[in-house]
C-alpha cells in the first residue's frame, strides 16, 4: 500500500482501527501520533495525513484520526483507453490491477465471438469487484485516479461506444497475429517520428484506443468489423500470449512511444 486512499467524506472523519487502512497505517508502517504518511482523496488529489490521536483498539471501537494537507495532482490517467476481450476470472485480477498501475485511462470489457461467454457471469466480474482490483493497481502506484471501468456485450457493442464518445481519437489499435498490417513497434516508431513533425500522431496528448482480443483472438469478422471503425491490426510478434500479458506489453509500448515512461 503506497498511498492511502479515502473519499471526499472520509477524509473529514476518524478511521476505524478495524480498518484495514488503519491496520497498515499502524502495523505496517509503525506510525503513531505526531507521524506521517501519504494519502490522497480518490478523484482529486495526493497529500500529506498527520495523525492527531489513535484511541482504542480494533475490538473495541478505536480509531485513529488524522489532519490532512493537499500537495499534488495524484497521478493523472494517461491518455490511453484499453479494449480487452473478456479473460479468465483469474487473470481479471493482475490484469485490472496492472491496467491501473501503468495508468490507462479507461478499460473497456467485452464479450468476444471466441471468448468464453461463462466469464462474463464470474463474481469477480461485477463493477463493485472490478473497481476493487482497479483501486488495487491504483493504490500501488501511489496515484488517486481509479480508470473508468465498463463491460460491453459485443464487440459491435464497443466500438459503437467508442466511436460515439471518442470521435475525434487519432490512433485506433486493434493488436493480433494474424496477418498484421503492421508491428506495434514499428507502428509506434513512425507515428512517434510523425509527431514531431507537422503532422502530429502519437502526442502525449493524443488519445490511443488500443484492442485486444480475449484468448482465442479475433474472428475474421470481428477484424473485418474493426477495420471498417478505422482500427489498425498491429502485431507483437509471432508468440501467442496471454490476454494480460498482451494487454500489460502493449500498454507499456504504447505509454513508451507518447513519453510516459521515459
Amino acid at each position: 500500500m503506497n498511498i492511502c486512499l479515502f473519499t471526499e467524506e472520509e477524509i473529514q472523519k476518524p478511521l476505524s482501527l478495524a480498518d484495514e487502512r488503519a491496520q497498515h497505517i499502524v502495523k505496517v508502517l509503525h506510525k503513531n501520533v505526531g507521524d506521517t504518511f501519504t494519502a490522497g482523496i480518490i478523484g482529486k488529489c495526493s497529500g500529506i495525513a498527520t495523525i492527531t490521536s489513535v484511541s482504542g483498539t480494533k475490538h473495541d471501537g478505536g480509531s485513529l484520526c488524522f489532519s490532512f494537507k493537499p500537495t499534488g495532482d495524484g497521478k493523472p490517467l494517461y491518455p490511453l483507453v484499453m479494449i480487452i476481450g473478456f479473460p479468465r476470472p483469474i487473470q481479471l485480477k493482475r490484469l485490472l490491477r496492472d491496467m491501473a498501475s501503468l495508468g490507462v485511462k479507461e478499460v473497456h470489457l467485452t464479450a468476444t465471438e471466441l471468448g468464453e461467454k461463462s466469464y462474463l457471469n464470474s463474481d469477480l466480474a461485477t463493477s463493485e469487484a472490478g473497481y476493487k482490483m482497479l483501486l488495487d493497481g491504483t493504490v500501488q502506484a501511489g496515484g488517486v485516479h481509479v480508470p473508468l471501468l465498463v463491460r460491453h456485450k459485443s464487440l459491435k457493442e464497443c466500438l459503437l461506444y467508442m466511436k460515439e464518445k471518442f470521435p475525434n481519437a487519432k490512433n485506433r489499435l486493434a493488436l493480433d497475429n494474424v496477418n498484421p498490417a503492421d508491428s506495434l513497434p514499428a507502428f509506434l516508431h513512425t507515428a512517434r517520428d510523425a509527431a514531431n513533425s507537422d503532422h502530429k500522431m502519437l502526442t502525449s496528448s493524443s488519445l490511443t484506443i488500443a484492442a485486444i482480443g480475449s484468448e482465442r483472438g479475433w474472428t475474421d469478422a470481428e477484424r473485418a468489423l474493426l477495420e471498417s471503425q478505422g482500427y489498425i491490426r498491429l502485431g507483437m510478434g509471432s508468440r501467442i500470449l496471454r490476454t494480460e500479458t498482451a494487454a500489460t506489453t502493449a500498454v507499456s509500448l504504447i505509454l513508451g512511444a507518447q513519453g510516459f515512461l521515459g
